[in-house]
């Protein structure tokens, strides 16, 4: 693949939309969460036309508002799931080892132990089948992730300063992995439009075809122009988490009945806590992570119902309260609100069992669901972030065994995501081992080039080749100067950008890793695609203004006491455009 065919440049939307209403595709995939783009990759690679839908931006939904780990699920092992675990830990390892090395990366965490025998025992019986499910010496995949050690109480001191030395007698030390959620989406998109997917975010599916009773295609609308779209396909998946059932109620189908679980997870400061391990504590509900990262840590996150509407699920006070709260529970400084950088909510697709009285919602099921719901309309929802390779795999598999009498497409072979690295991982080890050299060739700090491999892998000779075009663009970005210029521009040339969100909130994480939410560097930021995306200085007025009054109704909503008054709140800001009730990713 070259960087011609991979970018998600304005151009190459222009393209994929005109090949989606001028051909008949084997298969059309609606929603570009991680399922969603996983599923088109796995359909493209076996030699199918494919082509890929979303409603908004790439990952805008719940794929980049999880906890951002990769993990195996250690809790599962609680409840004797170990197909599940050893599934996790199975794509955890290839991740790290093989198809995202630049994106996904080993972090340990420590497990902290209030009881000197028995809890030490049973717990470590527990993380070291943990181990053992993840491989021999826990090697998957050709990169190591170390094995679990035990820490006395004096040593957990020495690891961990931060923890209160009351709270316990020692702890277990484990590694699981973390992941740029949003970026990991938008690369698998990347790549699966390097393999031949006709790929579109910003259209909306407003309605379906249907020929001899089966599902043959969607109407849809391209919501930047306005443009109405007829799209043919001789099967349809519908890969859309939250709002499933609404995808199977515009197809006039009924299949998965799936609930909406809220998790809220707030940042704080990196030196709010001492210390490089991250933390997995047991609640009275479930469990809550402290994650550290380069320049803060995510802790999170709740799980409680979420009925309202899915677009823009918000933190309330009580969200907030609660993580900090926890958090306290276990740390010598006490955290506050004034330590809060920022919150971000995800929704959770949890399958709701049809005799559910619809309460606890971590009782429901994370394992996906796959079905046809009727001819030529397969959906898929549930399942973990970790697994999506796998989701992509069966749904794929689900939809071809409803392929009509005579389907063109021939003897489609299995699926072979498992042997195919996304974009940027090849020559990524490459890359890594040249870095001090990238950065004294440009006079940078290593740890810059180093925050640039993490972020773009061997894609970074792309942005680069960028600075060396106009060496302005080297310099950092103005209110984030954790950032280059060259990453806003790249964002909207390559990354599929098309809003100034977008950049703010998926392509950097700027809206709620910095205590200012972006504000400072929107306008720069807009300024800087307005290059690339023929912007007006009108329409640049409109993005800042559109992006701080998002940020404004969020922070009134993590004010509010409970889930409505903050969902009042955040609904005073206006969308990016007018959009009607729909589906989507």
């Amino acid at each position: 693949m070259t960087s011609s065919t991979t970018a998600l440049s304005p151009a190459a939307r222009d393209r994929a939309l005109e090949r989606l209403t001028a051909e008949e595709l084997d298969v059309l995939v609606i929603g570009g969460g991680v399922t969603g783009a996983g599923a088109a990759l796995d359909a493209a690679s076996r030699g199918l036309t494919v082509g890929l839908l979303e409603q908004r931006d790439w990952a805008s939904g719940t794929s980049s508002r999880a906890s951002k780990l990769v993990h195996g699920g250690l809790r599962y092992l609680e409840m004797l799931d170990f197909a599940l675990v050893k599934e996790a830990l199975h794509e955890r390892g290839l991740l790290v080892g093989r198809l995202a090395p630049h994106l996904v990366h080993p972090v340990p965490f420590l497990y902290p132990l209030q009881h000197r025998v028995w809890e030490r025992c049973y717990v470590g019986a527990g993380i070291a089948l943990y181990d053992v499910l993840a491989g021999v010496l826990g090697r998957i995949g050709g990169r190591g992730v170390p094995l679990h050690r035990h820490l006395s109480h004096s040593a957990l001191a020495r690891v961990a300063p931060s923890l209160r030395p009351d709270v316990a007698v020692g702890a277990i030390r484990y590694w699981d992995a973390k992941v740029d959620d949003a970026r990991f989406v938008e690369v698998l998109v990347r790549t699966a439009v390097g393999h031949g997917v006709a790929a579109a975010s910003r259209v909306r599916v407003t309605g379906y075809l249907e020929e001899g009773g089966r599902v043959a295609g969607v109407t849809a609308v391209d919501l930047e122009t306005g443009r109405d779209l007829t799209v043919r396909a001789r099967h349809v998946i519908g890969a859309t988490g939250v709002w499933t059932e609404e995808t199977q109620e515009l197809f006039r189908a009924q299949g998965l009945q799936v609930r909406a679980s809220k998790g809220v997870h707030i940042v704080i400061p990196r030196e709010a806590v001492a210390g490089d391990d991250g933390f997995i504590l047991k609640t009275e509900k479930s469990v809550l992570f402290i994650i550290p990262w380069r320049t803060h840590w995510v802790i999170g996150t709740t799980d409680t119902p979420w009925d309202l509407a899915k677009d823009h699920p918000v933190a309330s006070a009580a969200d907030v309260d609660y993580l900090l709260q926890h958090a306290n529970a276990v740390l010598r400084r006490p955290l506050t609100r004034d330590d809060v950088l920022g919150v971000y909510t995800g929704l959770r697709p949890l399958i709701q069992p049809v005799a559910s009285d619809g309460s606890a919602t971590t009782k429901v099921s994370r394992e996906h669901t796959t079905a046809t719901v009727r001819p030529g309309l397969t959906v898929i929802a549930g399942g973990k972030y970790t697994t999506y390779r796998v989701m992509a795999r069966d749904v794929v598999d689900v939809a071809l065994a409803d392929r009509a009498p005579g389907d063109p497409s021939g003897e489609v072979p299995a699926s072979i995501t498992e042997h195919l690295p996304l974009a940027g991982a090849d020559g990524y080890a490459v890359r890594w081992n040249q870095r001090h050299r990238l950065a004294a060739a440009r006079g940078w700090s290593e740890e810059r080039v180093e925050h640039l491999l993490h972020r773009y892998g061997s894609l970074v000779d792309e942005v680069l080749a960028l600075v060396d075009a106009d060496p302005s663009l080297g310099q950092p970005l103005e209110g984030a100067e954790d950032h280059l210029r060259a990453e806003v521009v790249y964002a909207a040339t390559h990354e599929g950008a098309l809003h100034l969100e977008d950049v703010l909130t998926r392509r950097t994480r700027l809206s709620y890793e910095r205590a200012d939410r972006g504000t400072a560097a929107a306008r720069a930021a807009a300024e800087l695609m307005a290059g690339p995306l023929g912007w007006t200085a009108e329409r640049v007025e409109q993005e800042v203004g559109t992006y701080l009054e998002r940020v404004a109704a969020e922070r009134a909503a993590e004010v509010e006491p409970d889930d409505a008054s903050a969902e009042r709140a955040r609904l005073r800001a206006p969308e990016i455009r007018p959009l009607p009730v729909a589906v989507g990713g």
